[in-house]
């Protein structure tokens, strides 16, 4: 923790959480079972970027392309969120989190909407940290949705510029994040926020999703803060 510099931490830290079939399948049980074990690495993910002082966490929770998977895998993935929302919002509420969600709930079960819901609502006038979930969400699926706003509003084609494009995002009131982790040692983007990631750091690490820990989230934040950040700029220019 000491080596973590807190005057150089990024806004908004978004995670890809992948490996929990995998670890599963090393371990001889079914993949539902890495996936119940992931829960465990959501809550050390949250509790230490609130610790450290992070203002938004993203985690890429289930994609559209997750809806391809096999129906019992499915089912089972849908019964955990409702399971870990009930369980997860009162400590959510006493840490001061703010729970909201980006991506197309409509396709989700009634009861998972009612329960994700609920616990936005309850949380809501919570004034630490933003714990967004993406869920059926993807990357295309959002700027298609954003340009059919923009048609539908009849937006003139001279007024449109990258702000007011962003304000038609699932994310329009949440600052690009600075950094996207992705678990596994896979290393590509999975269609997870295309559009605000064009300057994100991007840190893979080899850690199974259900083993990635608070310290693997620290080496994560001091690998970003050896990093210089140019935006298209030389380093002189900085």
């Amino acid at each position: 923790m000491q080596k973590i510099n807190h005057n150089n931490l990024p806004q908004h830290v978004a995670i890809t959480m992948d490996g929990n079939g995998r670890w599963a399948k090393e371990k001889g049980m079914l993949r539902n079972f890495g996936h119940r074990n992931g829960v465990s690495a959501v809550k050390e993910s949250v509790e230490i970027a609130a610790e450290i002082g992070i203002k938004y966490l993203t985690l890429y929770a289930f994609s559209t392309e997750n809806w391809n998977r096999p129906k019992k895998e499915i089912s089972a993935l849908m019964n955990l969120l409702v399971s870990a929302i009930k369980k997860e919002v009162s400590t959510l509420m006493n840490n001061n989190i703010r729970l909201t969600t980006i991506g197309d709930l409509t396709e989700l079960p009634h009861i998972a909407q009612k329960n994700l819901n609920e616990a936005k609502e309850r949380t809501k006038n919570n004034t630490g940290m933003n714990l967004i979930l993406a869920l059926s969400y993807s990357g295309r699926w959002e700027i298609l949705n954003a340009i059919k706003k923009i048609i539908k509003n009849k937006i003139n084609i001279e007024e449109l510029n990258d702000l007011l494009f962003q304000q038609y995002l699932e994310t329009k009131n949440v600052p690009d994040p600075e950094l996207l982790i992705r678990t596994s040692g896979e290393k590509r983007i999975s269609n997870f926020l295309l559009w605000q990631i064009a300057y994100s750091e991007l840190y893979f690490t080899d850690k199974l999703w259900p083993d990635f820990t608070k310290n693997d989230f620290k080496k994560a934040i001091i690998d970003y803060q050896r990093r210089e950040r140019r935006f298209g700029l030389t380093t002189n220019q900085i």
